[in-house]
């Protein structure tokens, strides 16, 4: 920014100046010229006033002094040199003189001046006087060094005045810059400290009352988010042990397979709190999250998950888990999370058969979840919250699982409107030298 100013404030003085030095030099030019002119024309005129008409007769003319350097004579009508210094015959400017009219003007390089000599009405002689055409221009040449020399004197006073009211500019700018990336990079507690320029107080002090509201606003997401996990754990943790208890001691051979299930429930229950409780801290980078499995164990469960709900709504449901390495693993609460949001999703807005499978991209796997309906409304906007295409649900399902897929490194976008598909990258860890898997919790 420094740079920039400089270069507005050089390119302001330079403009100006050159458009008060250029039309300056024409005038100066023009004016030293004027008066040589002028000195030459007095220095004529008091000659011509000494000249008698006797001298025709052969009485003596004493001419005043030549100007420097230039000459000073006087010409009879023949145009003849008859006193003082110049040409042996007159040259062009003498020839007009003899019709009566001063004459200014340029000859053989020198600036010439001549003044007719009149006795009763008729001219009887001229009077040239002449000076060098150089000794002037080296005038103007020396004027215009003076003229250039104060105009590099202000453009470098210009200079100096405009870095120093860049720096009065870029300083407190550059501040808050420094002040928004330490934001950016997760310091709230950073503010943005006062100028001595108004204007960039002002929004240095609108910014530091926004970045207020958004900690407190953080400060209390973050607060509910953590108490709304605490108190669900809890119960979540006494039904647990409540229906591990169950299943020890009823040996009712009915019940015993509604327990179960309502063990897994919860405990997969007590997994989606703990995977929102982590997403909800903040992370300076993506990393793949705890509770590694192996994949064809998560899509077994999966399915186990999901088929009686879909079978109950006449649909089906396919999971593709042939020809997958027994060693590639995958964050499962995480991925599993996501997939139960595609799959709910494609229950509720989607039709007749969802497939789910897996694709090796060697550093990375691909989970694609198809049905075979249409999404509607724009892709860009699926991932909004509040956004639901067709006006039910919440609109925070897909919100949800894109943030959990971009907190352990992956993505999560649209493939394909028709028919429906969304496609999960997941970073994978391979471990050939372990085979056994680790135990959810």
């Amino acid at each position: 920014m420094r740079q920039r100013v400089v270069r507005v404030a050089l390119t302001a003085a330079l403009v100006a100046v050159v458009l008060l030095a250029v039309p300056l030099a024409v005038v100066i030019r023009s004016s030293l010229y004027a008066d040589q002119r002028d000195t030459l024309e007095r220095v004529a005129l008091a000659a011509a006033v000494r000249v008698s008409p006797d001298y025709t007769t052969g009485d003596p003319v004493e001419l005043p002094a030549a100007p420097a350097g230039g000459h000073l004579g006087l010409y009879d009508r023949h145009q003849r040199l008859r006193s003082g210094s110049g040409p042996g015959t007159g040259d062009a400017p003498v020839g007009r003189a003899l019709g009566g009219e001063p004459m200014r003007g340029r000859s053989g390089g020198d600036l010439v001046v001549t003044v007719p000599v009149s006795h009763a009405e008729q001219v009887i002689g001229v009077v040239r006087a002449s000076s060098p055409a150089d000794t002037v221009r080296d005038r103007v040449l020396a004027v215009w060094g003076v003229l250039l020399g104060v105009t590099a004197f202000a453009l470098g006073v210009a200079v100096l005045v405009a870095r120093r009211q860049a720096r009065v500019l870029a300083t407190p700018l550059e501040d808050l810059s420094r002040h928004c990336r330490a934001v950016t990079e997760g310091d709230l507690n950073a503010r943005a400290t006062p100028s001595s320029i108004a204007e960039i107080d002002q929004v240095a002090h609108t910014h530091n009352e926004m970045l207020r509201s958004l900690s407190e606003l953080l400060r209390r997401e973050r607060d509910f988010t953590a108490n709304a996990s605490h108190q669900l754990r809890t119960p979540l943790t006494g039904l647990q042990l409540t229906l591990e208890a169950g299943l020890q001691q009823d040996d009712d051979a009915r019940l015993r397979p509604l327990l179960a299930e309502a063990l897994t429930a919860t405990q997969r229950l007590h997994r989606t709190v703990e995977e929102v409780l982590r997403l909800s801290r903040p992370q300076d980078t993506p990393r793949l999250a705890a509770g590694q499995v192996a994949v064809t164990r998560l899509l077994q469960e999966t399915q186990e998950r999901w088929h009686g709900l879909f079978a109950d709504d006449g649909r089906r449901l396919e999971c593709g888990t042939r020809e997958m390495p027994a060693d590639v693993r995958v964050p499962g609460g995480p991925v599993s999370e996501i997939l139960g949001v595609l799959l709910d999703n494609a229950r509720t807005h989607g039709r007749q058969t969802i497939r789910v499978a897996v694709r090796d991209l060697d550093d990375a796997l691909a989970f694609d979840v198809s049905d075979e309906g249409t999404v509607q409304g724009e892709p860009a906007q699926l991932f909004d919250r509040g956004q639901t295409g067709d006006g039910r649900g919440t609109g925070i399902g897909l919100a949800l699982a894109r943030d959990l897929a971009v907190s352990m490194g992956g993505r999560l976008f649209l493939t394909s409107a028709t028919p429906a598909t969304f496609t999960l990258l997941v970073p994978v860890r391979r471990d050939k030298h372990d085979a056994a898997e680790p135990t959810d919790r």
